[in-house]
């Protein structure tokens, strides 16, 4: 290294990020409604995975239902567990692919509950946003969804240039999906000596299965989520089999050399913020342009609520997104 001080010029977060005074008022009152919506509802862990699904298709959960996309349309494709498949919502030339992974705990959750946010994509950004309907623990625990999103990834990589018209190719995801985009960029480098994808957005993502220090230290306070809710996600997850220390499982613990650009967004009242600014960390070090979001008061994927935090953090992946 040329300079010795080098590192000591790298800047550090902002402190103030992280001072309540720091939460606009409209994020405020956004987490006091959840936390008095959650807060002695019905414990989603008494009842089975089908009808948690049900009911928060229905809007019952802790995010509002989001309207469906009239020009979204289903293809399905081979998977390792049968037919695997892909909603796409695209404008008619698209100028790249967002390979988008849901999020949901592993258990929970569906392409189709996420259209405004492909549909982000695809106005403002004129990306063709494909989501992948991978299999659901507990009832396809690890590897089932990690198999399902390797196998998308490499059909777009195969059939994407000729089916879209372009090969500029991103992926991402939040919470669950984003830990499985990591998860997919790993296993193509790595499995296949491939690197289709030239940015990862990354957004409230869980990294380490064994849990962080944000995590394990958070309680009960119900914010979307709690200590609890994620370690039974990661039971739920690990039903049969995975190790926490398997970069397979817990990407935090694997070499990240040679991954693209990638941008991590979390909010500052979220679980997993330990688990962005961790991972951010070790995506630098390993030599990768790393990006990361911070936003005051956001809670776990506050980017689901339509408030002036989100659209903030939108025009930061959007800006993200064109400089790749």
């Amino acid at each position: 290294m040329d300079d010795p001080f080098l590192a000591r010029k790298i800047p550090m977060l902002d402190p103030r990020l992280f001072h309540p005074d720091a939460v606009d008022p409209e994020t405020a009152a956004l987490n006091a409604d959840i936390l008095a919506r959650l807060t002695g509802a019905p414990d989603q862990w008494s009842a089975p995975p089908a009808v948690v699904r049900e009911n928060r298709a229905k809007g019952l959960g802790p995010f509002p239902p989001a309207p469906k996309s009239p020009r979204a349309r289903t293809i399905t494709i081979e998977g390792p567990g049968g037919p695997l498949a892909l909603r796409i919502i695209a404008p008619e030339e698209p100028r790249g692919v967002f390979l988008h992974i849901h999020g949901g705990g592993w258990m929970l959750g569906a392409p189709d509950e996420q259209d405004p946010f492909l549909e982000f994509f695809a106005e403002r950004l004129g990306f063709a946003a494909v989501s992948v309907d991978y299999r659901l623990a507990p009832e396809h625990p690890y590897p089932a969804g990690p198999d399902d999103c390797e196998a998308a990834a490499l059909w777009l990589g195969r059939e994407g240039r000729e089916r879209f018209g372009t090969g500029r190719f991103i992926i991402g995801g939040d919470s669950a999906g984003a830990h499985l985009s990591v998860v997919t960029l790993l296993r193509l480098r790595d499995r296949h000596g491939l690197l289709p994808f030239a940015g990862a957005n990354l957004i409230a993502g869980v990294y380490d299965l064994a849990l962080t220090p944000s995590v394990r230290r958070w309680g009960d306070e119900k914010l979307i989520l709690n200590t609890r809710d994620i370690f039974l996600f990661v039971q739920g997850f690990l039903r049969r089999e995975g190790d926490v220390r398997s970069p397979d499982v817990s990407p935090i613990h694997a070499d990240l050399a040679g991954l693209p650009p990638a941008l991590f967004t979390i909010g500052t009242r979220d679980p997993l913020l330990d688990d962005s600014l961790f991972m951010a960390a070790r995506w630098a070090a390993a030599g990768n342009r790393s990006e990361l979001a911070v936003w005051p008061g956001g809670c776990h994927v506050f980017t689901r609520f339509d408030i002036g935090l989100t659209q903030q953090a939108l025009a930061r992946m959007e800006a993200f997104v064109a400089s790749l």
